[in-house]
């Protein structure tokens, strides 16, 4: 994410809370745009924790993903792939927080807006209802 974090566990702490807040964000979006298109609240939640955690963590697990895929044969190649990363030490730390803050962003996002959300829902099933039986 490029942010000047910290290093260790309390950079791996900013980073959750970030996650978090993206994924409260993108929720709200989502919400937004599944009232506009009569989408019901499990596509918000769905498509907002893909894309927080993709947001959220994307750098980083890709980071994680290519070391351990990656033949790292010499000391030279090690220290190239260790120089881009903020820290590895904390890096499978920093992502799993990251992925967890992504995801209780999403669900505390849905917690929050949902109200609005099901009640839009719950007045389109009522409706829907009432023109099957011809009210």
């Amino acid at each position: 994410m490029n942010l000047p974090l910290h290093y260790g566990l309390l950079g791996a702490l900013e980073a959750c809370l970030i996650a978090f807040l993206v994924g409260v964000l993108v929720y709200a979006l989502w919400a937004w745009v599944c009232r506009r298109t009569g989408l019901t609240v499990a596509h918000a939640v769905g498509w907002g924790a893909a894309i927080a955690v993709l947001v959220a963590a994307g750098l980083d697990s890709w980071n994680l993903f290519y070391l351990g895929i990656s033949r790292l044969e010499s000391p030279l190649y090690a220290r190239l792939a260790l120089a881009g990363i903020h820290d590895p030490d904390f890096l499978g730390v920093r992502v799993l927080l990251q992925i967890i803050g992504a995801m209780t962003g999403t669900v505390a996002g849905w917690w929050l807006f949902s109200g609005r959300l099901a009640a839009h829902h719950r007045d389109h099933a009522v409706d829907a209802k009432s023109d099957v039986r011809g009210d």
